[in-house]
């Protein structure tokens, strides 16, 4: 097949383009190079175009000839959804809408890669099925889920060939360090404060990256028109029990640990019911403890691919995100 992949010079969308570029196909990325976007992640070879999900010029001519588009285009980040919410809609629900016209235009297949995040908090216990309800608590997750809601009313309108999967919290090599992983494995390194939020018991369910691009590509050749699917790790974690485990893998000082304001509106738990994506043959293949280790390895031995990210732009936001919060914090 042709595969068209937006958002492929990012974190996940990077990997599954490396993936299926191992495998043969013939991948096209499109993207826009936004401050986490990384034409550095892809392969040599791939062919690229520079350009926005919502601009239906671009999607018309990076999508000549292709088969399937796998949409990995998003404004990614919780907290910076809360600091600055404009650039989420156009991306998550414009880009969204533009890629379903030029699908129904077309016939060819959309594989929509989404987040457990839309269903919502699930700190009284359970685990989220496809058929739940959506239930965002910030700005990113719910303009992840107004596109989400996209695809079946296409689907059902216009019969569209059309899925969703819905990922939880995805780990792995070329992260970009605001996330809580690479973000805390960077800052030991470097003996920097390790910024916990409130009491760091927050929940969630880790999947490596690889696993998750399997999980994708799983859905893209084996999924239904219409149908959601969740791709987890089936690994729940606090985040203390996440964090205390970089210090040991980096062989930082625990003092580093720093309990810092909470995040608004955070979610204490996220749990996918993946059984649905399981009975297609798909499974994790990843523990969280090797998984984990072989990521802090990964950036230990590529401090040029990160050192340079951790100035400009980025210094400017973290300073914004925890300057004060770290100001006021306390030793964990």
């Amino acid at each position: 097949m042709r595969i068209l992949v937006t958002g492929g010079a990012g974190f996940i969308g990077s990997h599954f383009v490396k993936r299926l570029h191992a495998a043969g196909e013939d991948v096209v990325v499109l993207d826009k190079l936004t401050y986490s976007g990384n034409r550095a992640n892809l392969p040599d070879d791939v062919e690229f175009q520079h350009g926005d999900i919502a601009e239906p010029a671009d999607v018309e001519t990076a999508a000549r000839g292709a088969d399937a588009i796998v949409n990995f285009a998003a404004e990614t980040h919780v907290d910076r959804s809360i600091l600055t919410a404009e650039d989420f809609g156009r991306t998550e629900f414009r880009g969204t809408q533009v890629l379903l016209e030029h699908i129904r235009r077309t016939g060819i297949r959309l594989v929509q890669v989404s987040t457990d995040e839309v269903y919502g908090d699930l700190e009284a216990g359970g685990s989220s099925s496809e058929t739940d309800p959506l239930r965002p608590s910030s700005p990113y997750s719910a303009a992840k889920a107004a596109g989400d809601l996209l695809i079946p009313a296409y689907v059902r309108t216009f019969g569209v060939n059309a899925s969703i999967t819905r990922g939880s919290n995805t780990y792995g090599p070329n992260q970009y360090p605001e996330k809580f992983i690479p973000l805390f494995t960077t800052n030991a390194l470097d003996g920097e404060p390790l910024p916990l939020y409130g009491d760091g018991r927050q929940v969630r369910d880790w999947l490596f990256v690889e696993d998750h691009c399997a999980g994708i590509e799983h859905v893209l050749r084996e999924g239904k028109p219409g149908e959601i699917y969740n791709v987890g790790g089936g690994d729940e974690h606090e985040n203390i029990d996440v964090a205390t485990r970089i210090v040991e893998l980096t062989g930082a000082d625990r003092s580093l640990l720093r309990s810092v304001a909470d995040r608004e509106g955070h979610d204490r738990r996220y749990s996918l019911d993946t059984s649905k994506l399981r009975g297609l043959g798909w499974a994790p293949q990843t523990t969280f403890e090797d998984g984990l280790a072989r990521t802090v390895q990964w950036y230990r031995e590529n401090r040029d691919w990160w050192e340079p990210i951790k100035s400009g732009e980025y210094r400017e936001y973290y300073e914004r995100q925890y300057g004060a919060r770290l100001a006021g914090g306390t030793t964990v």
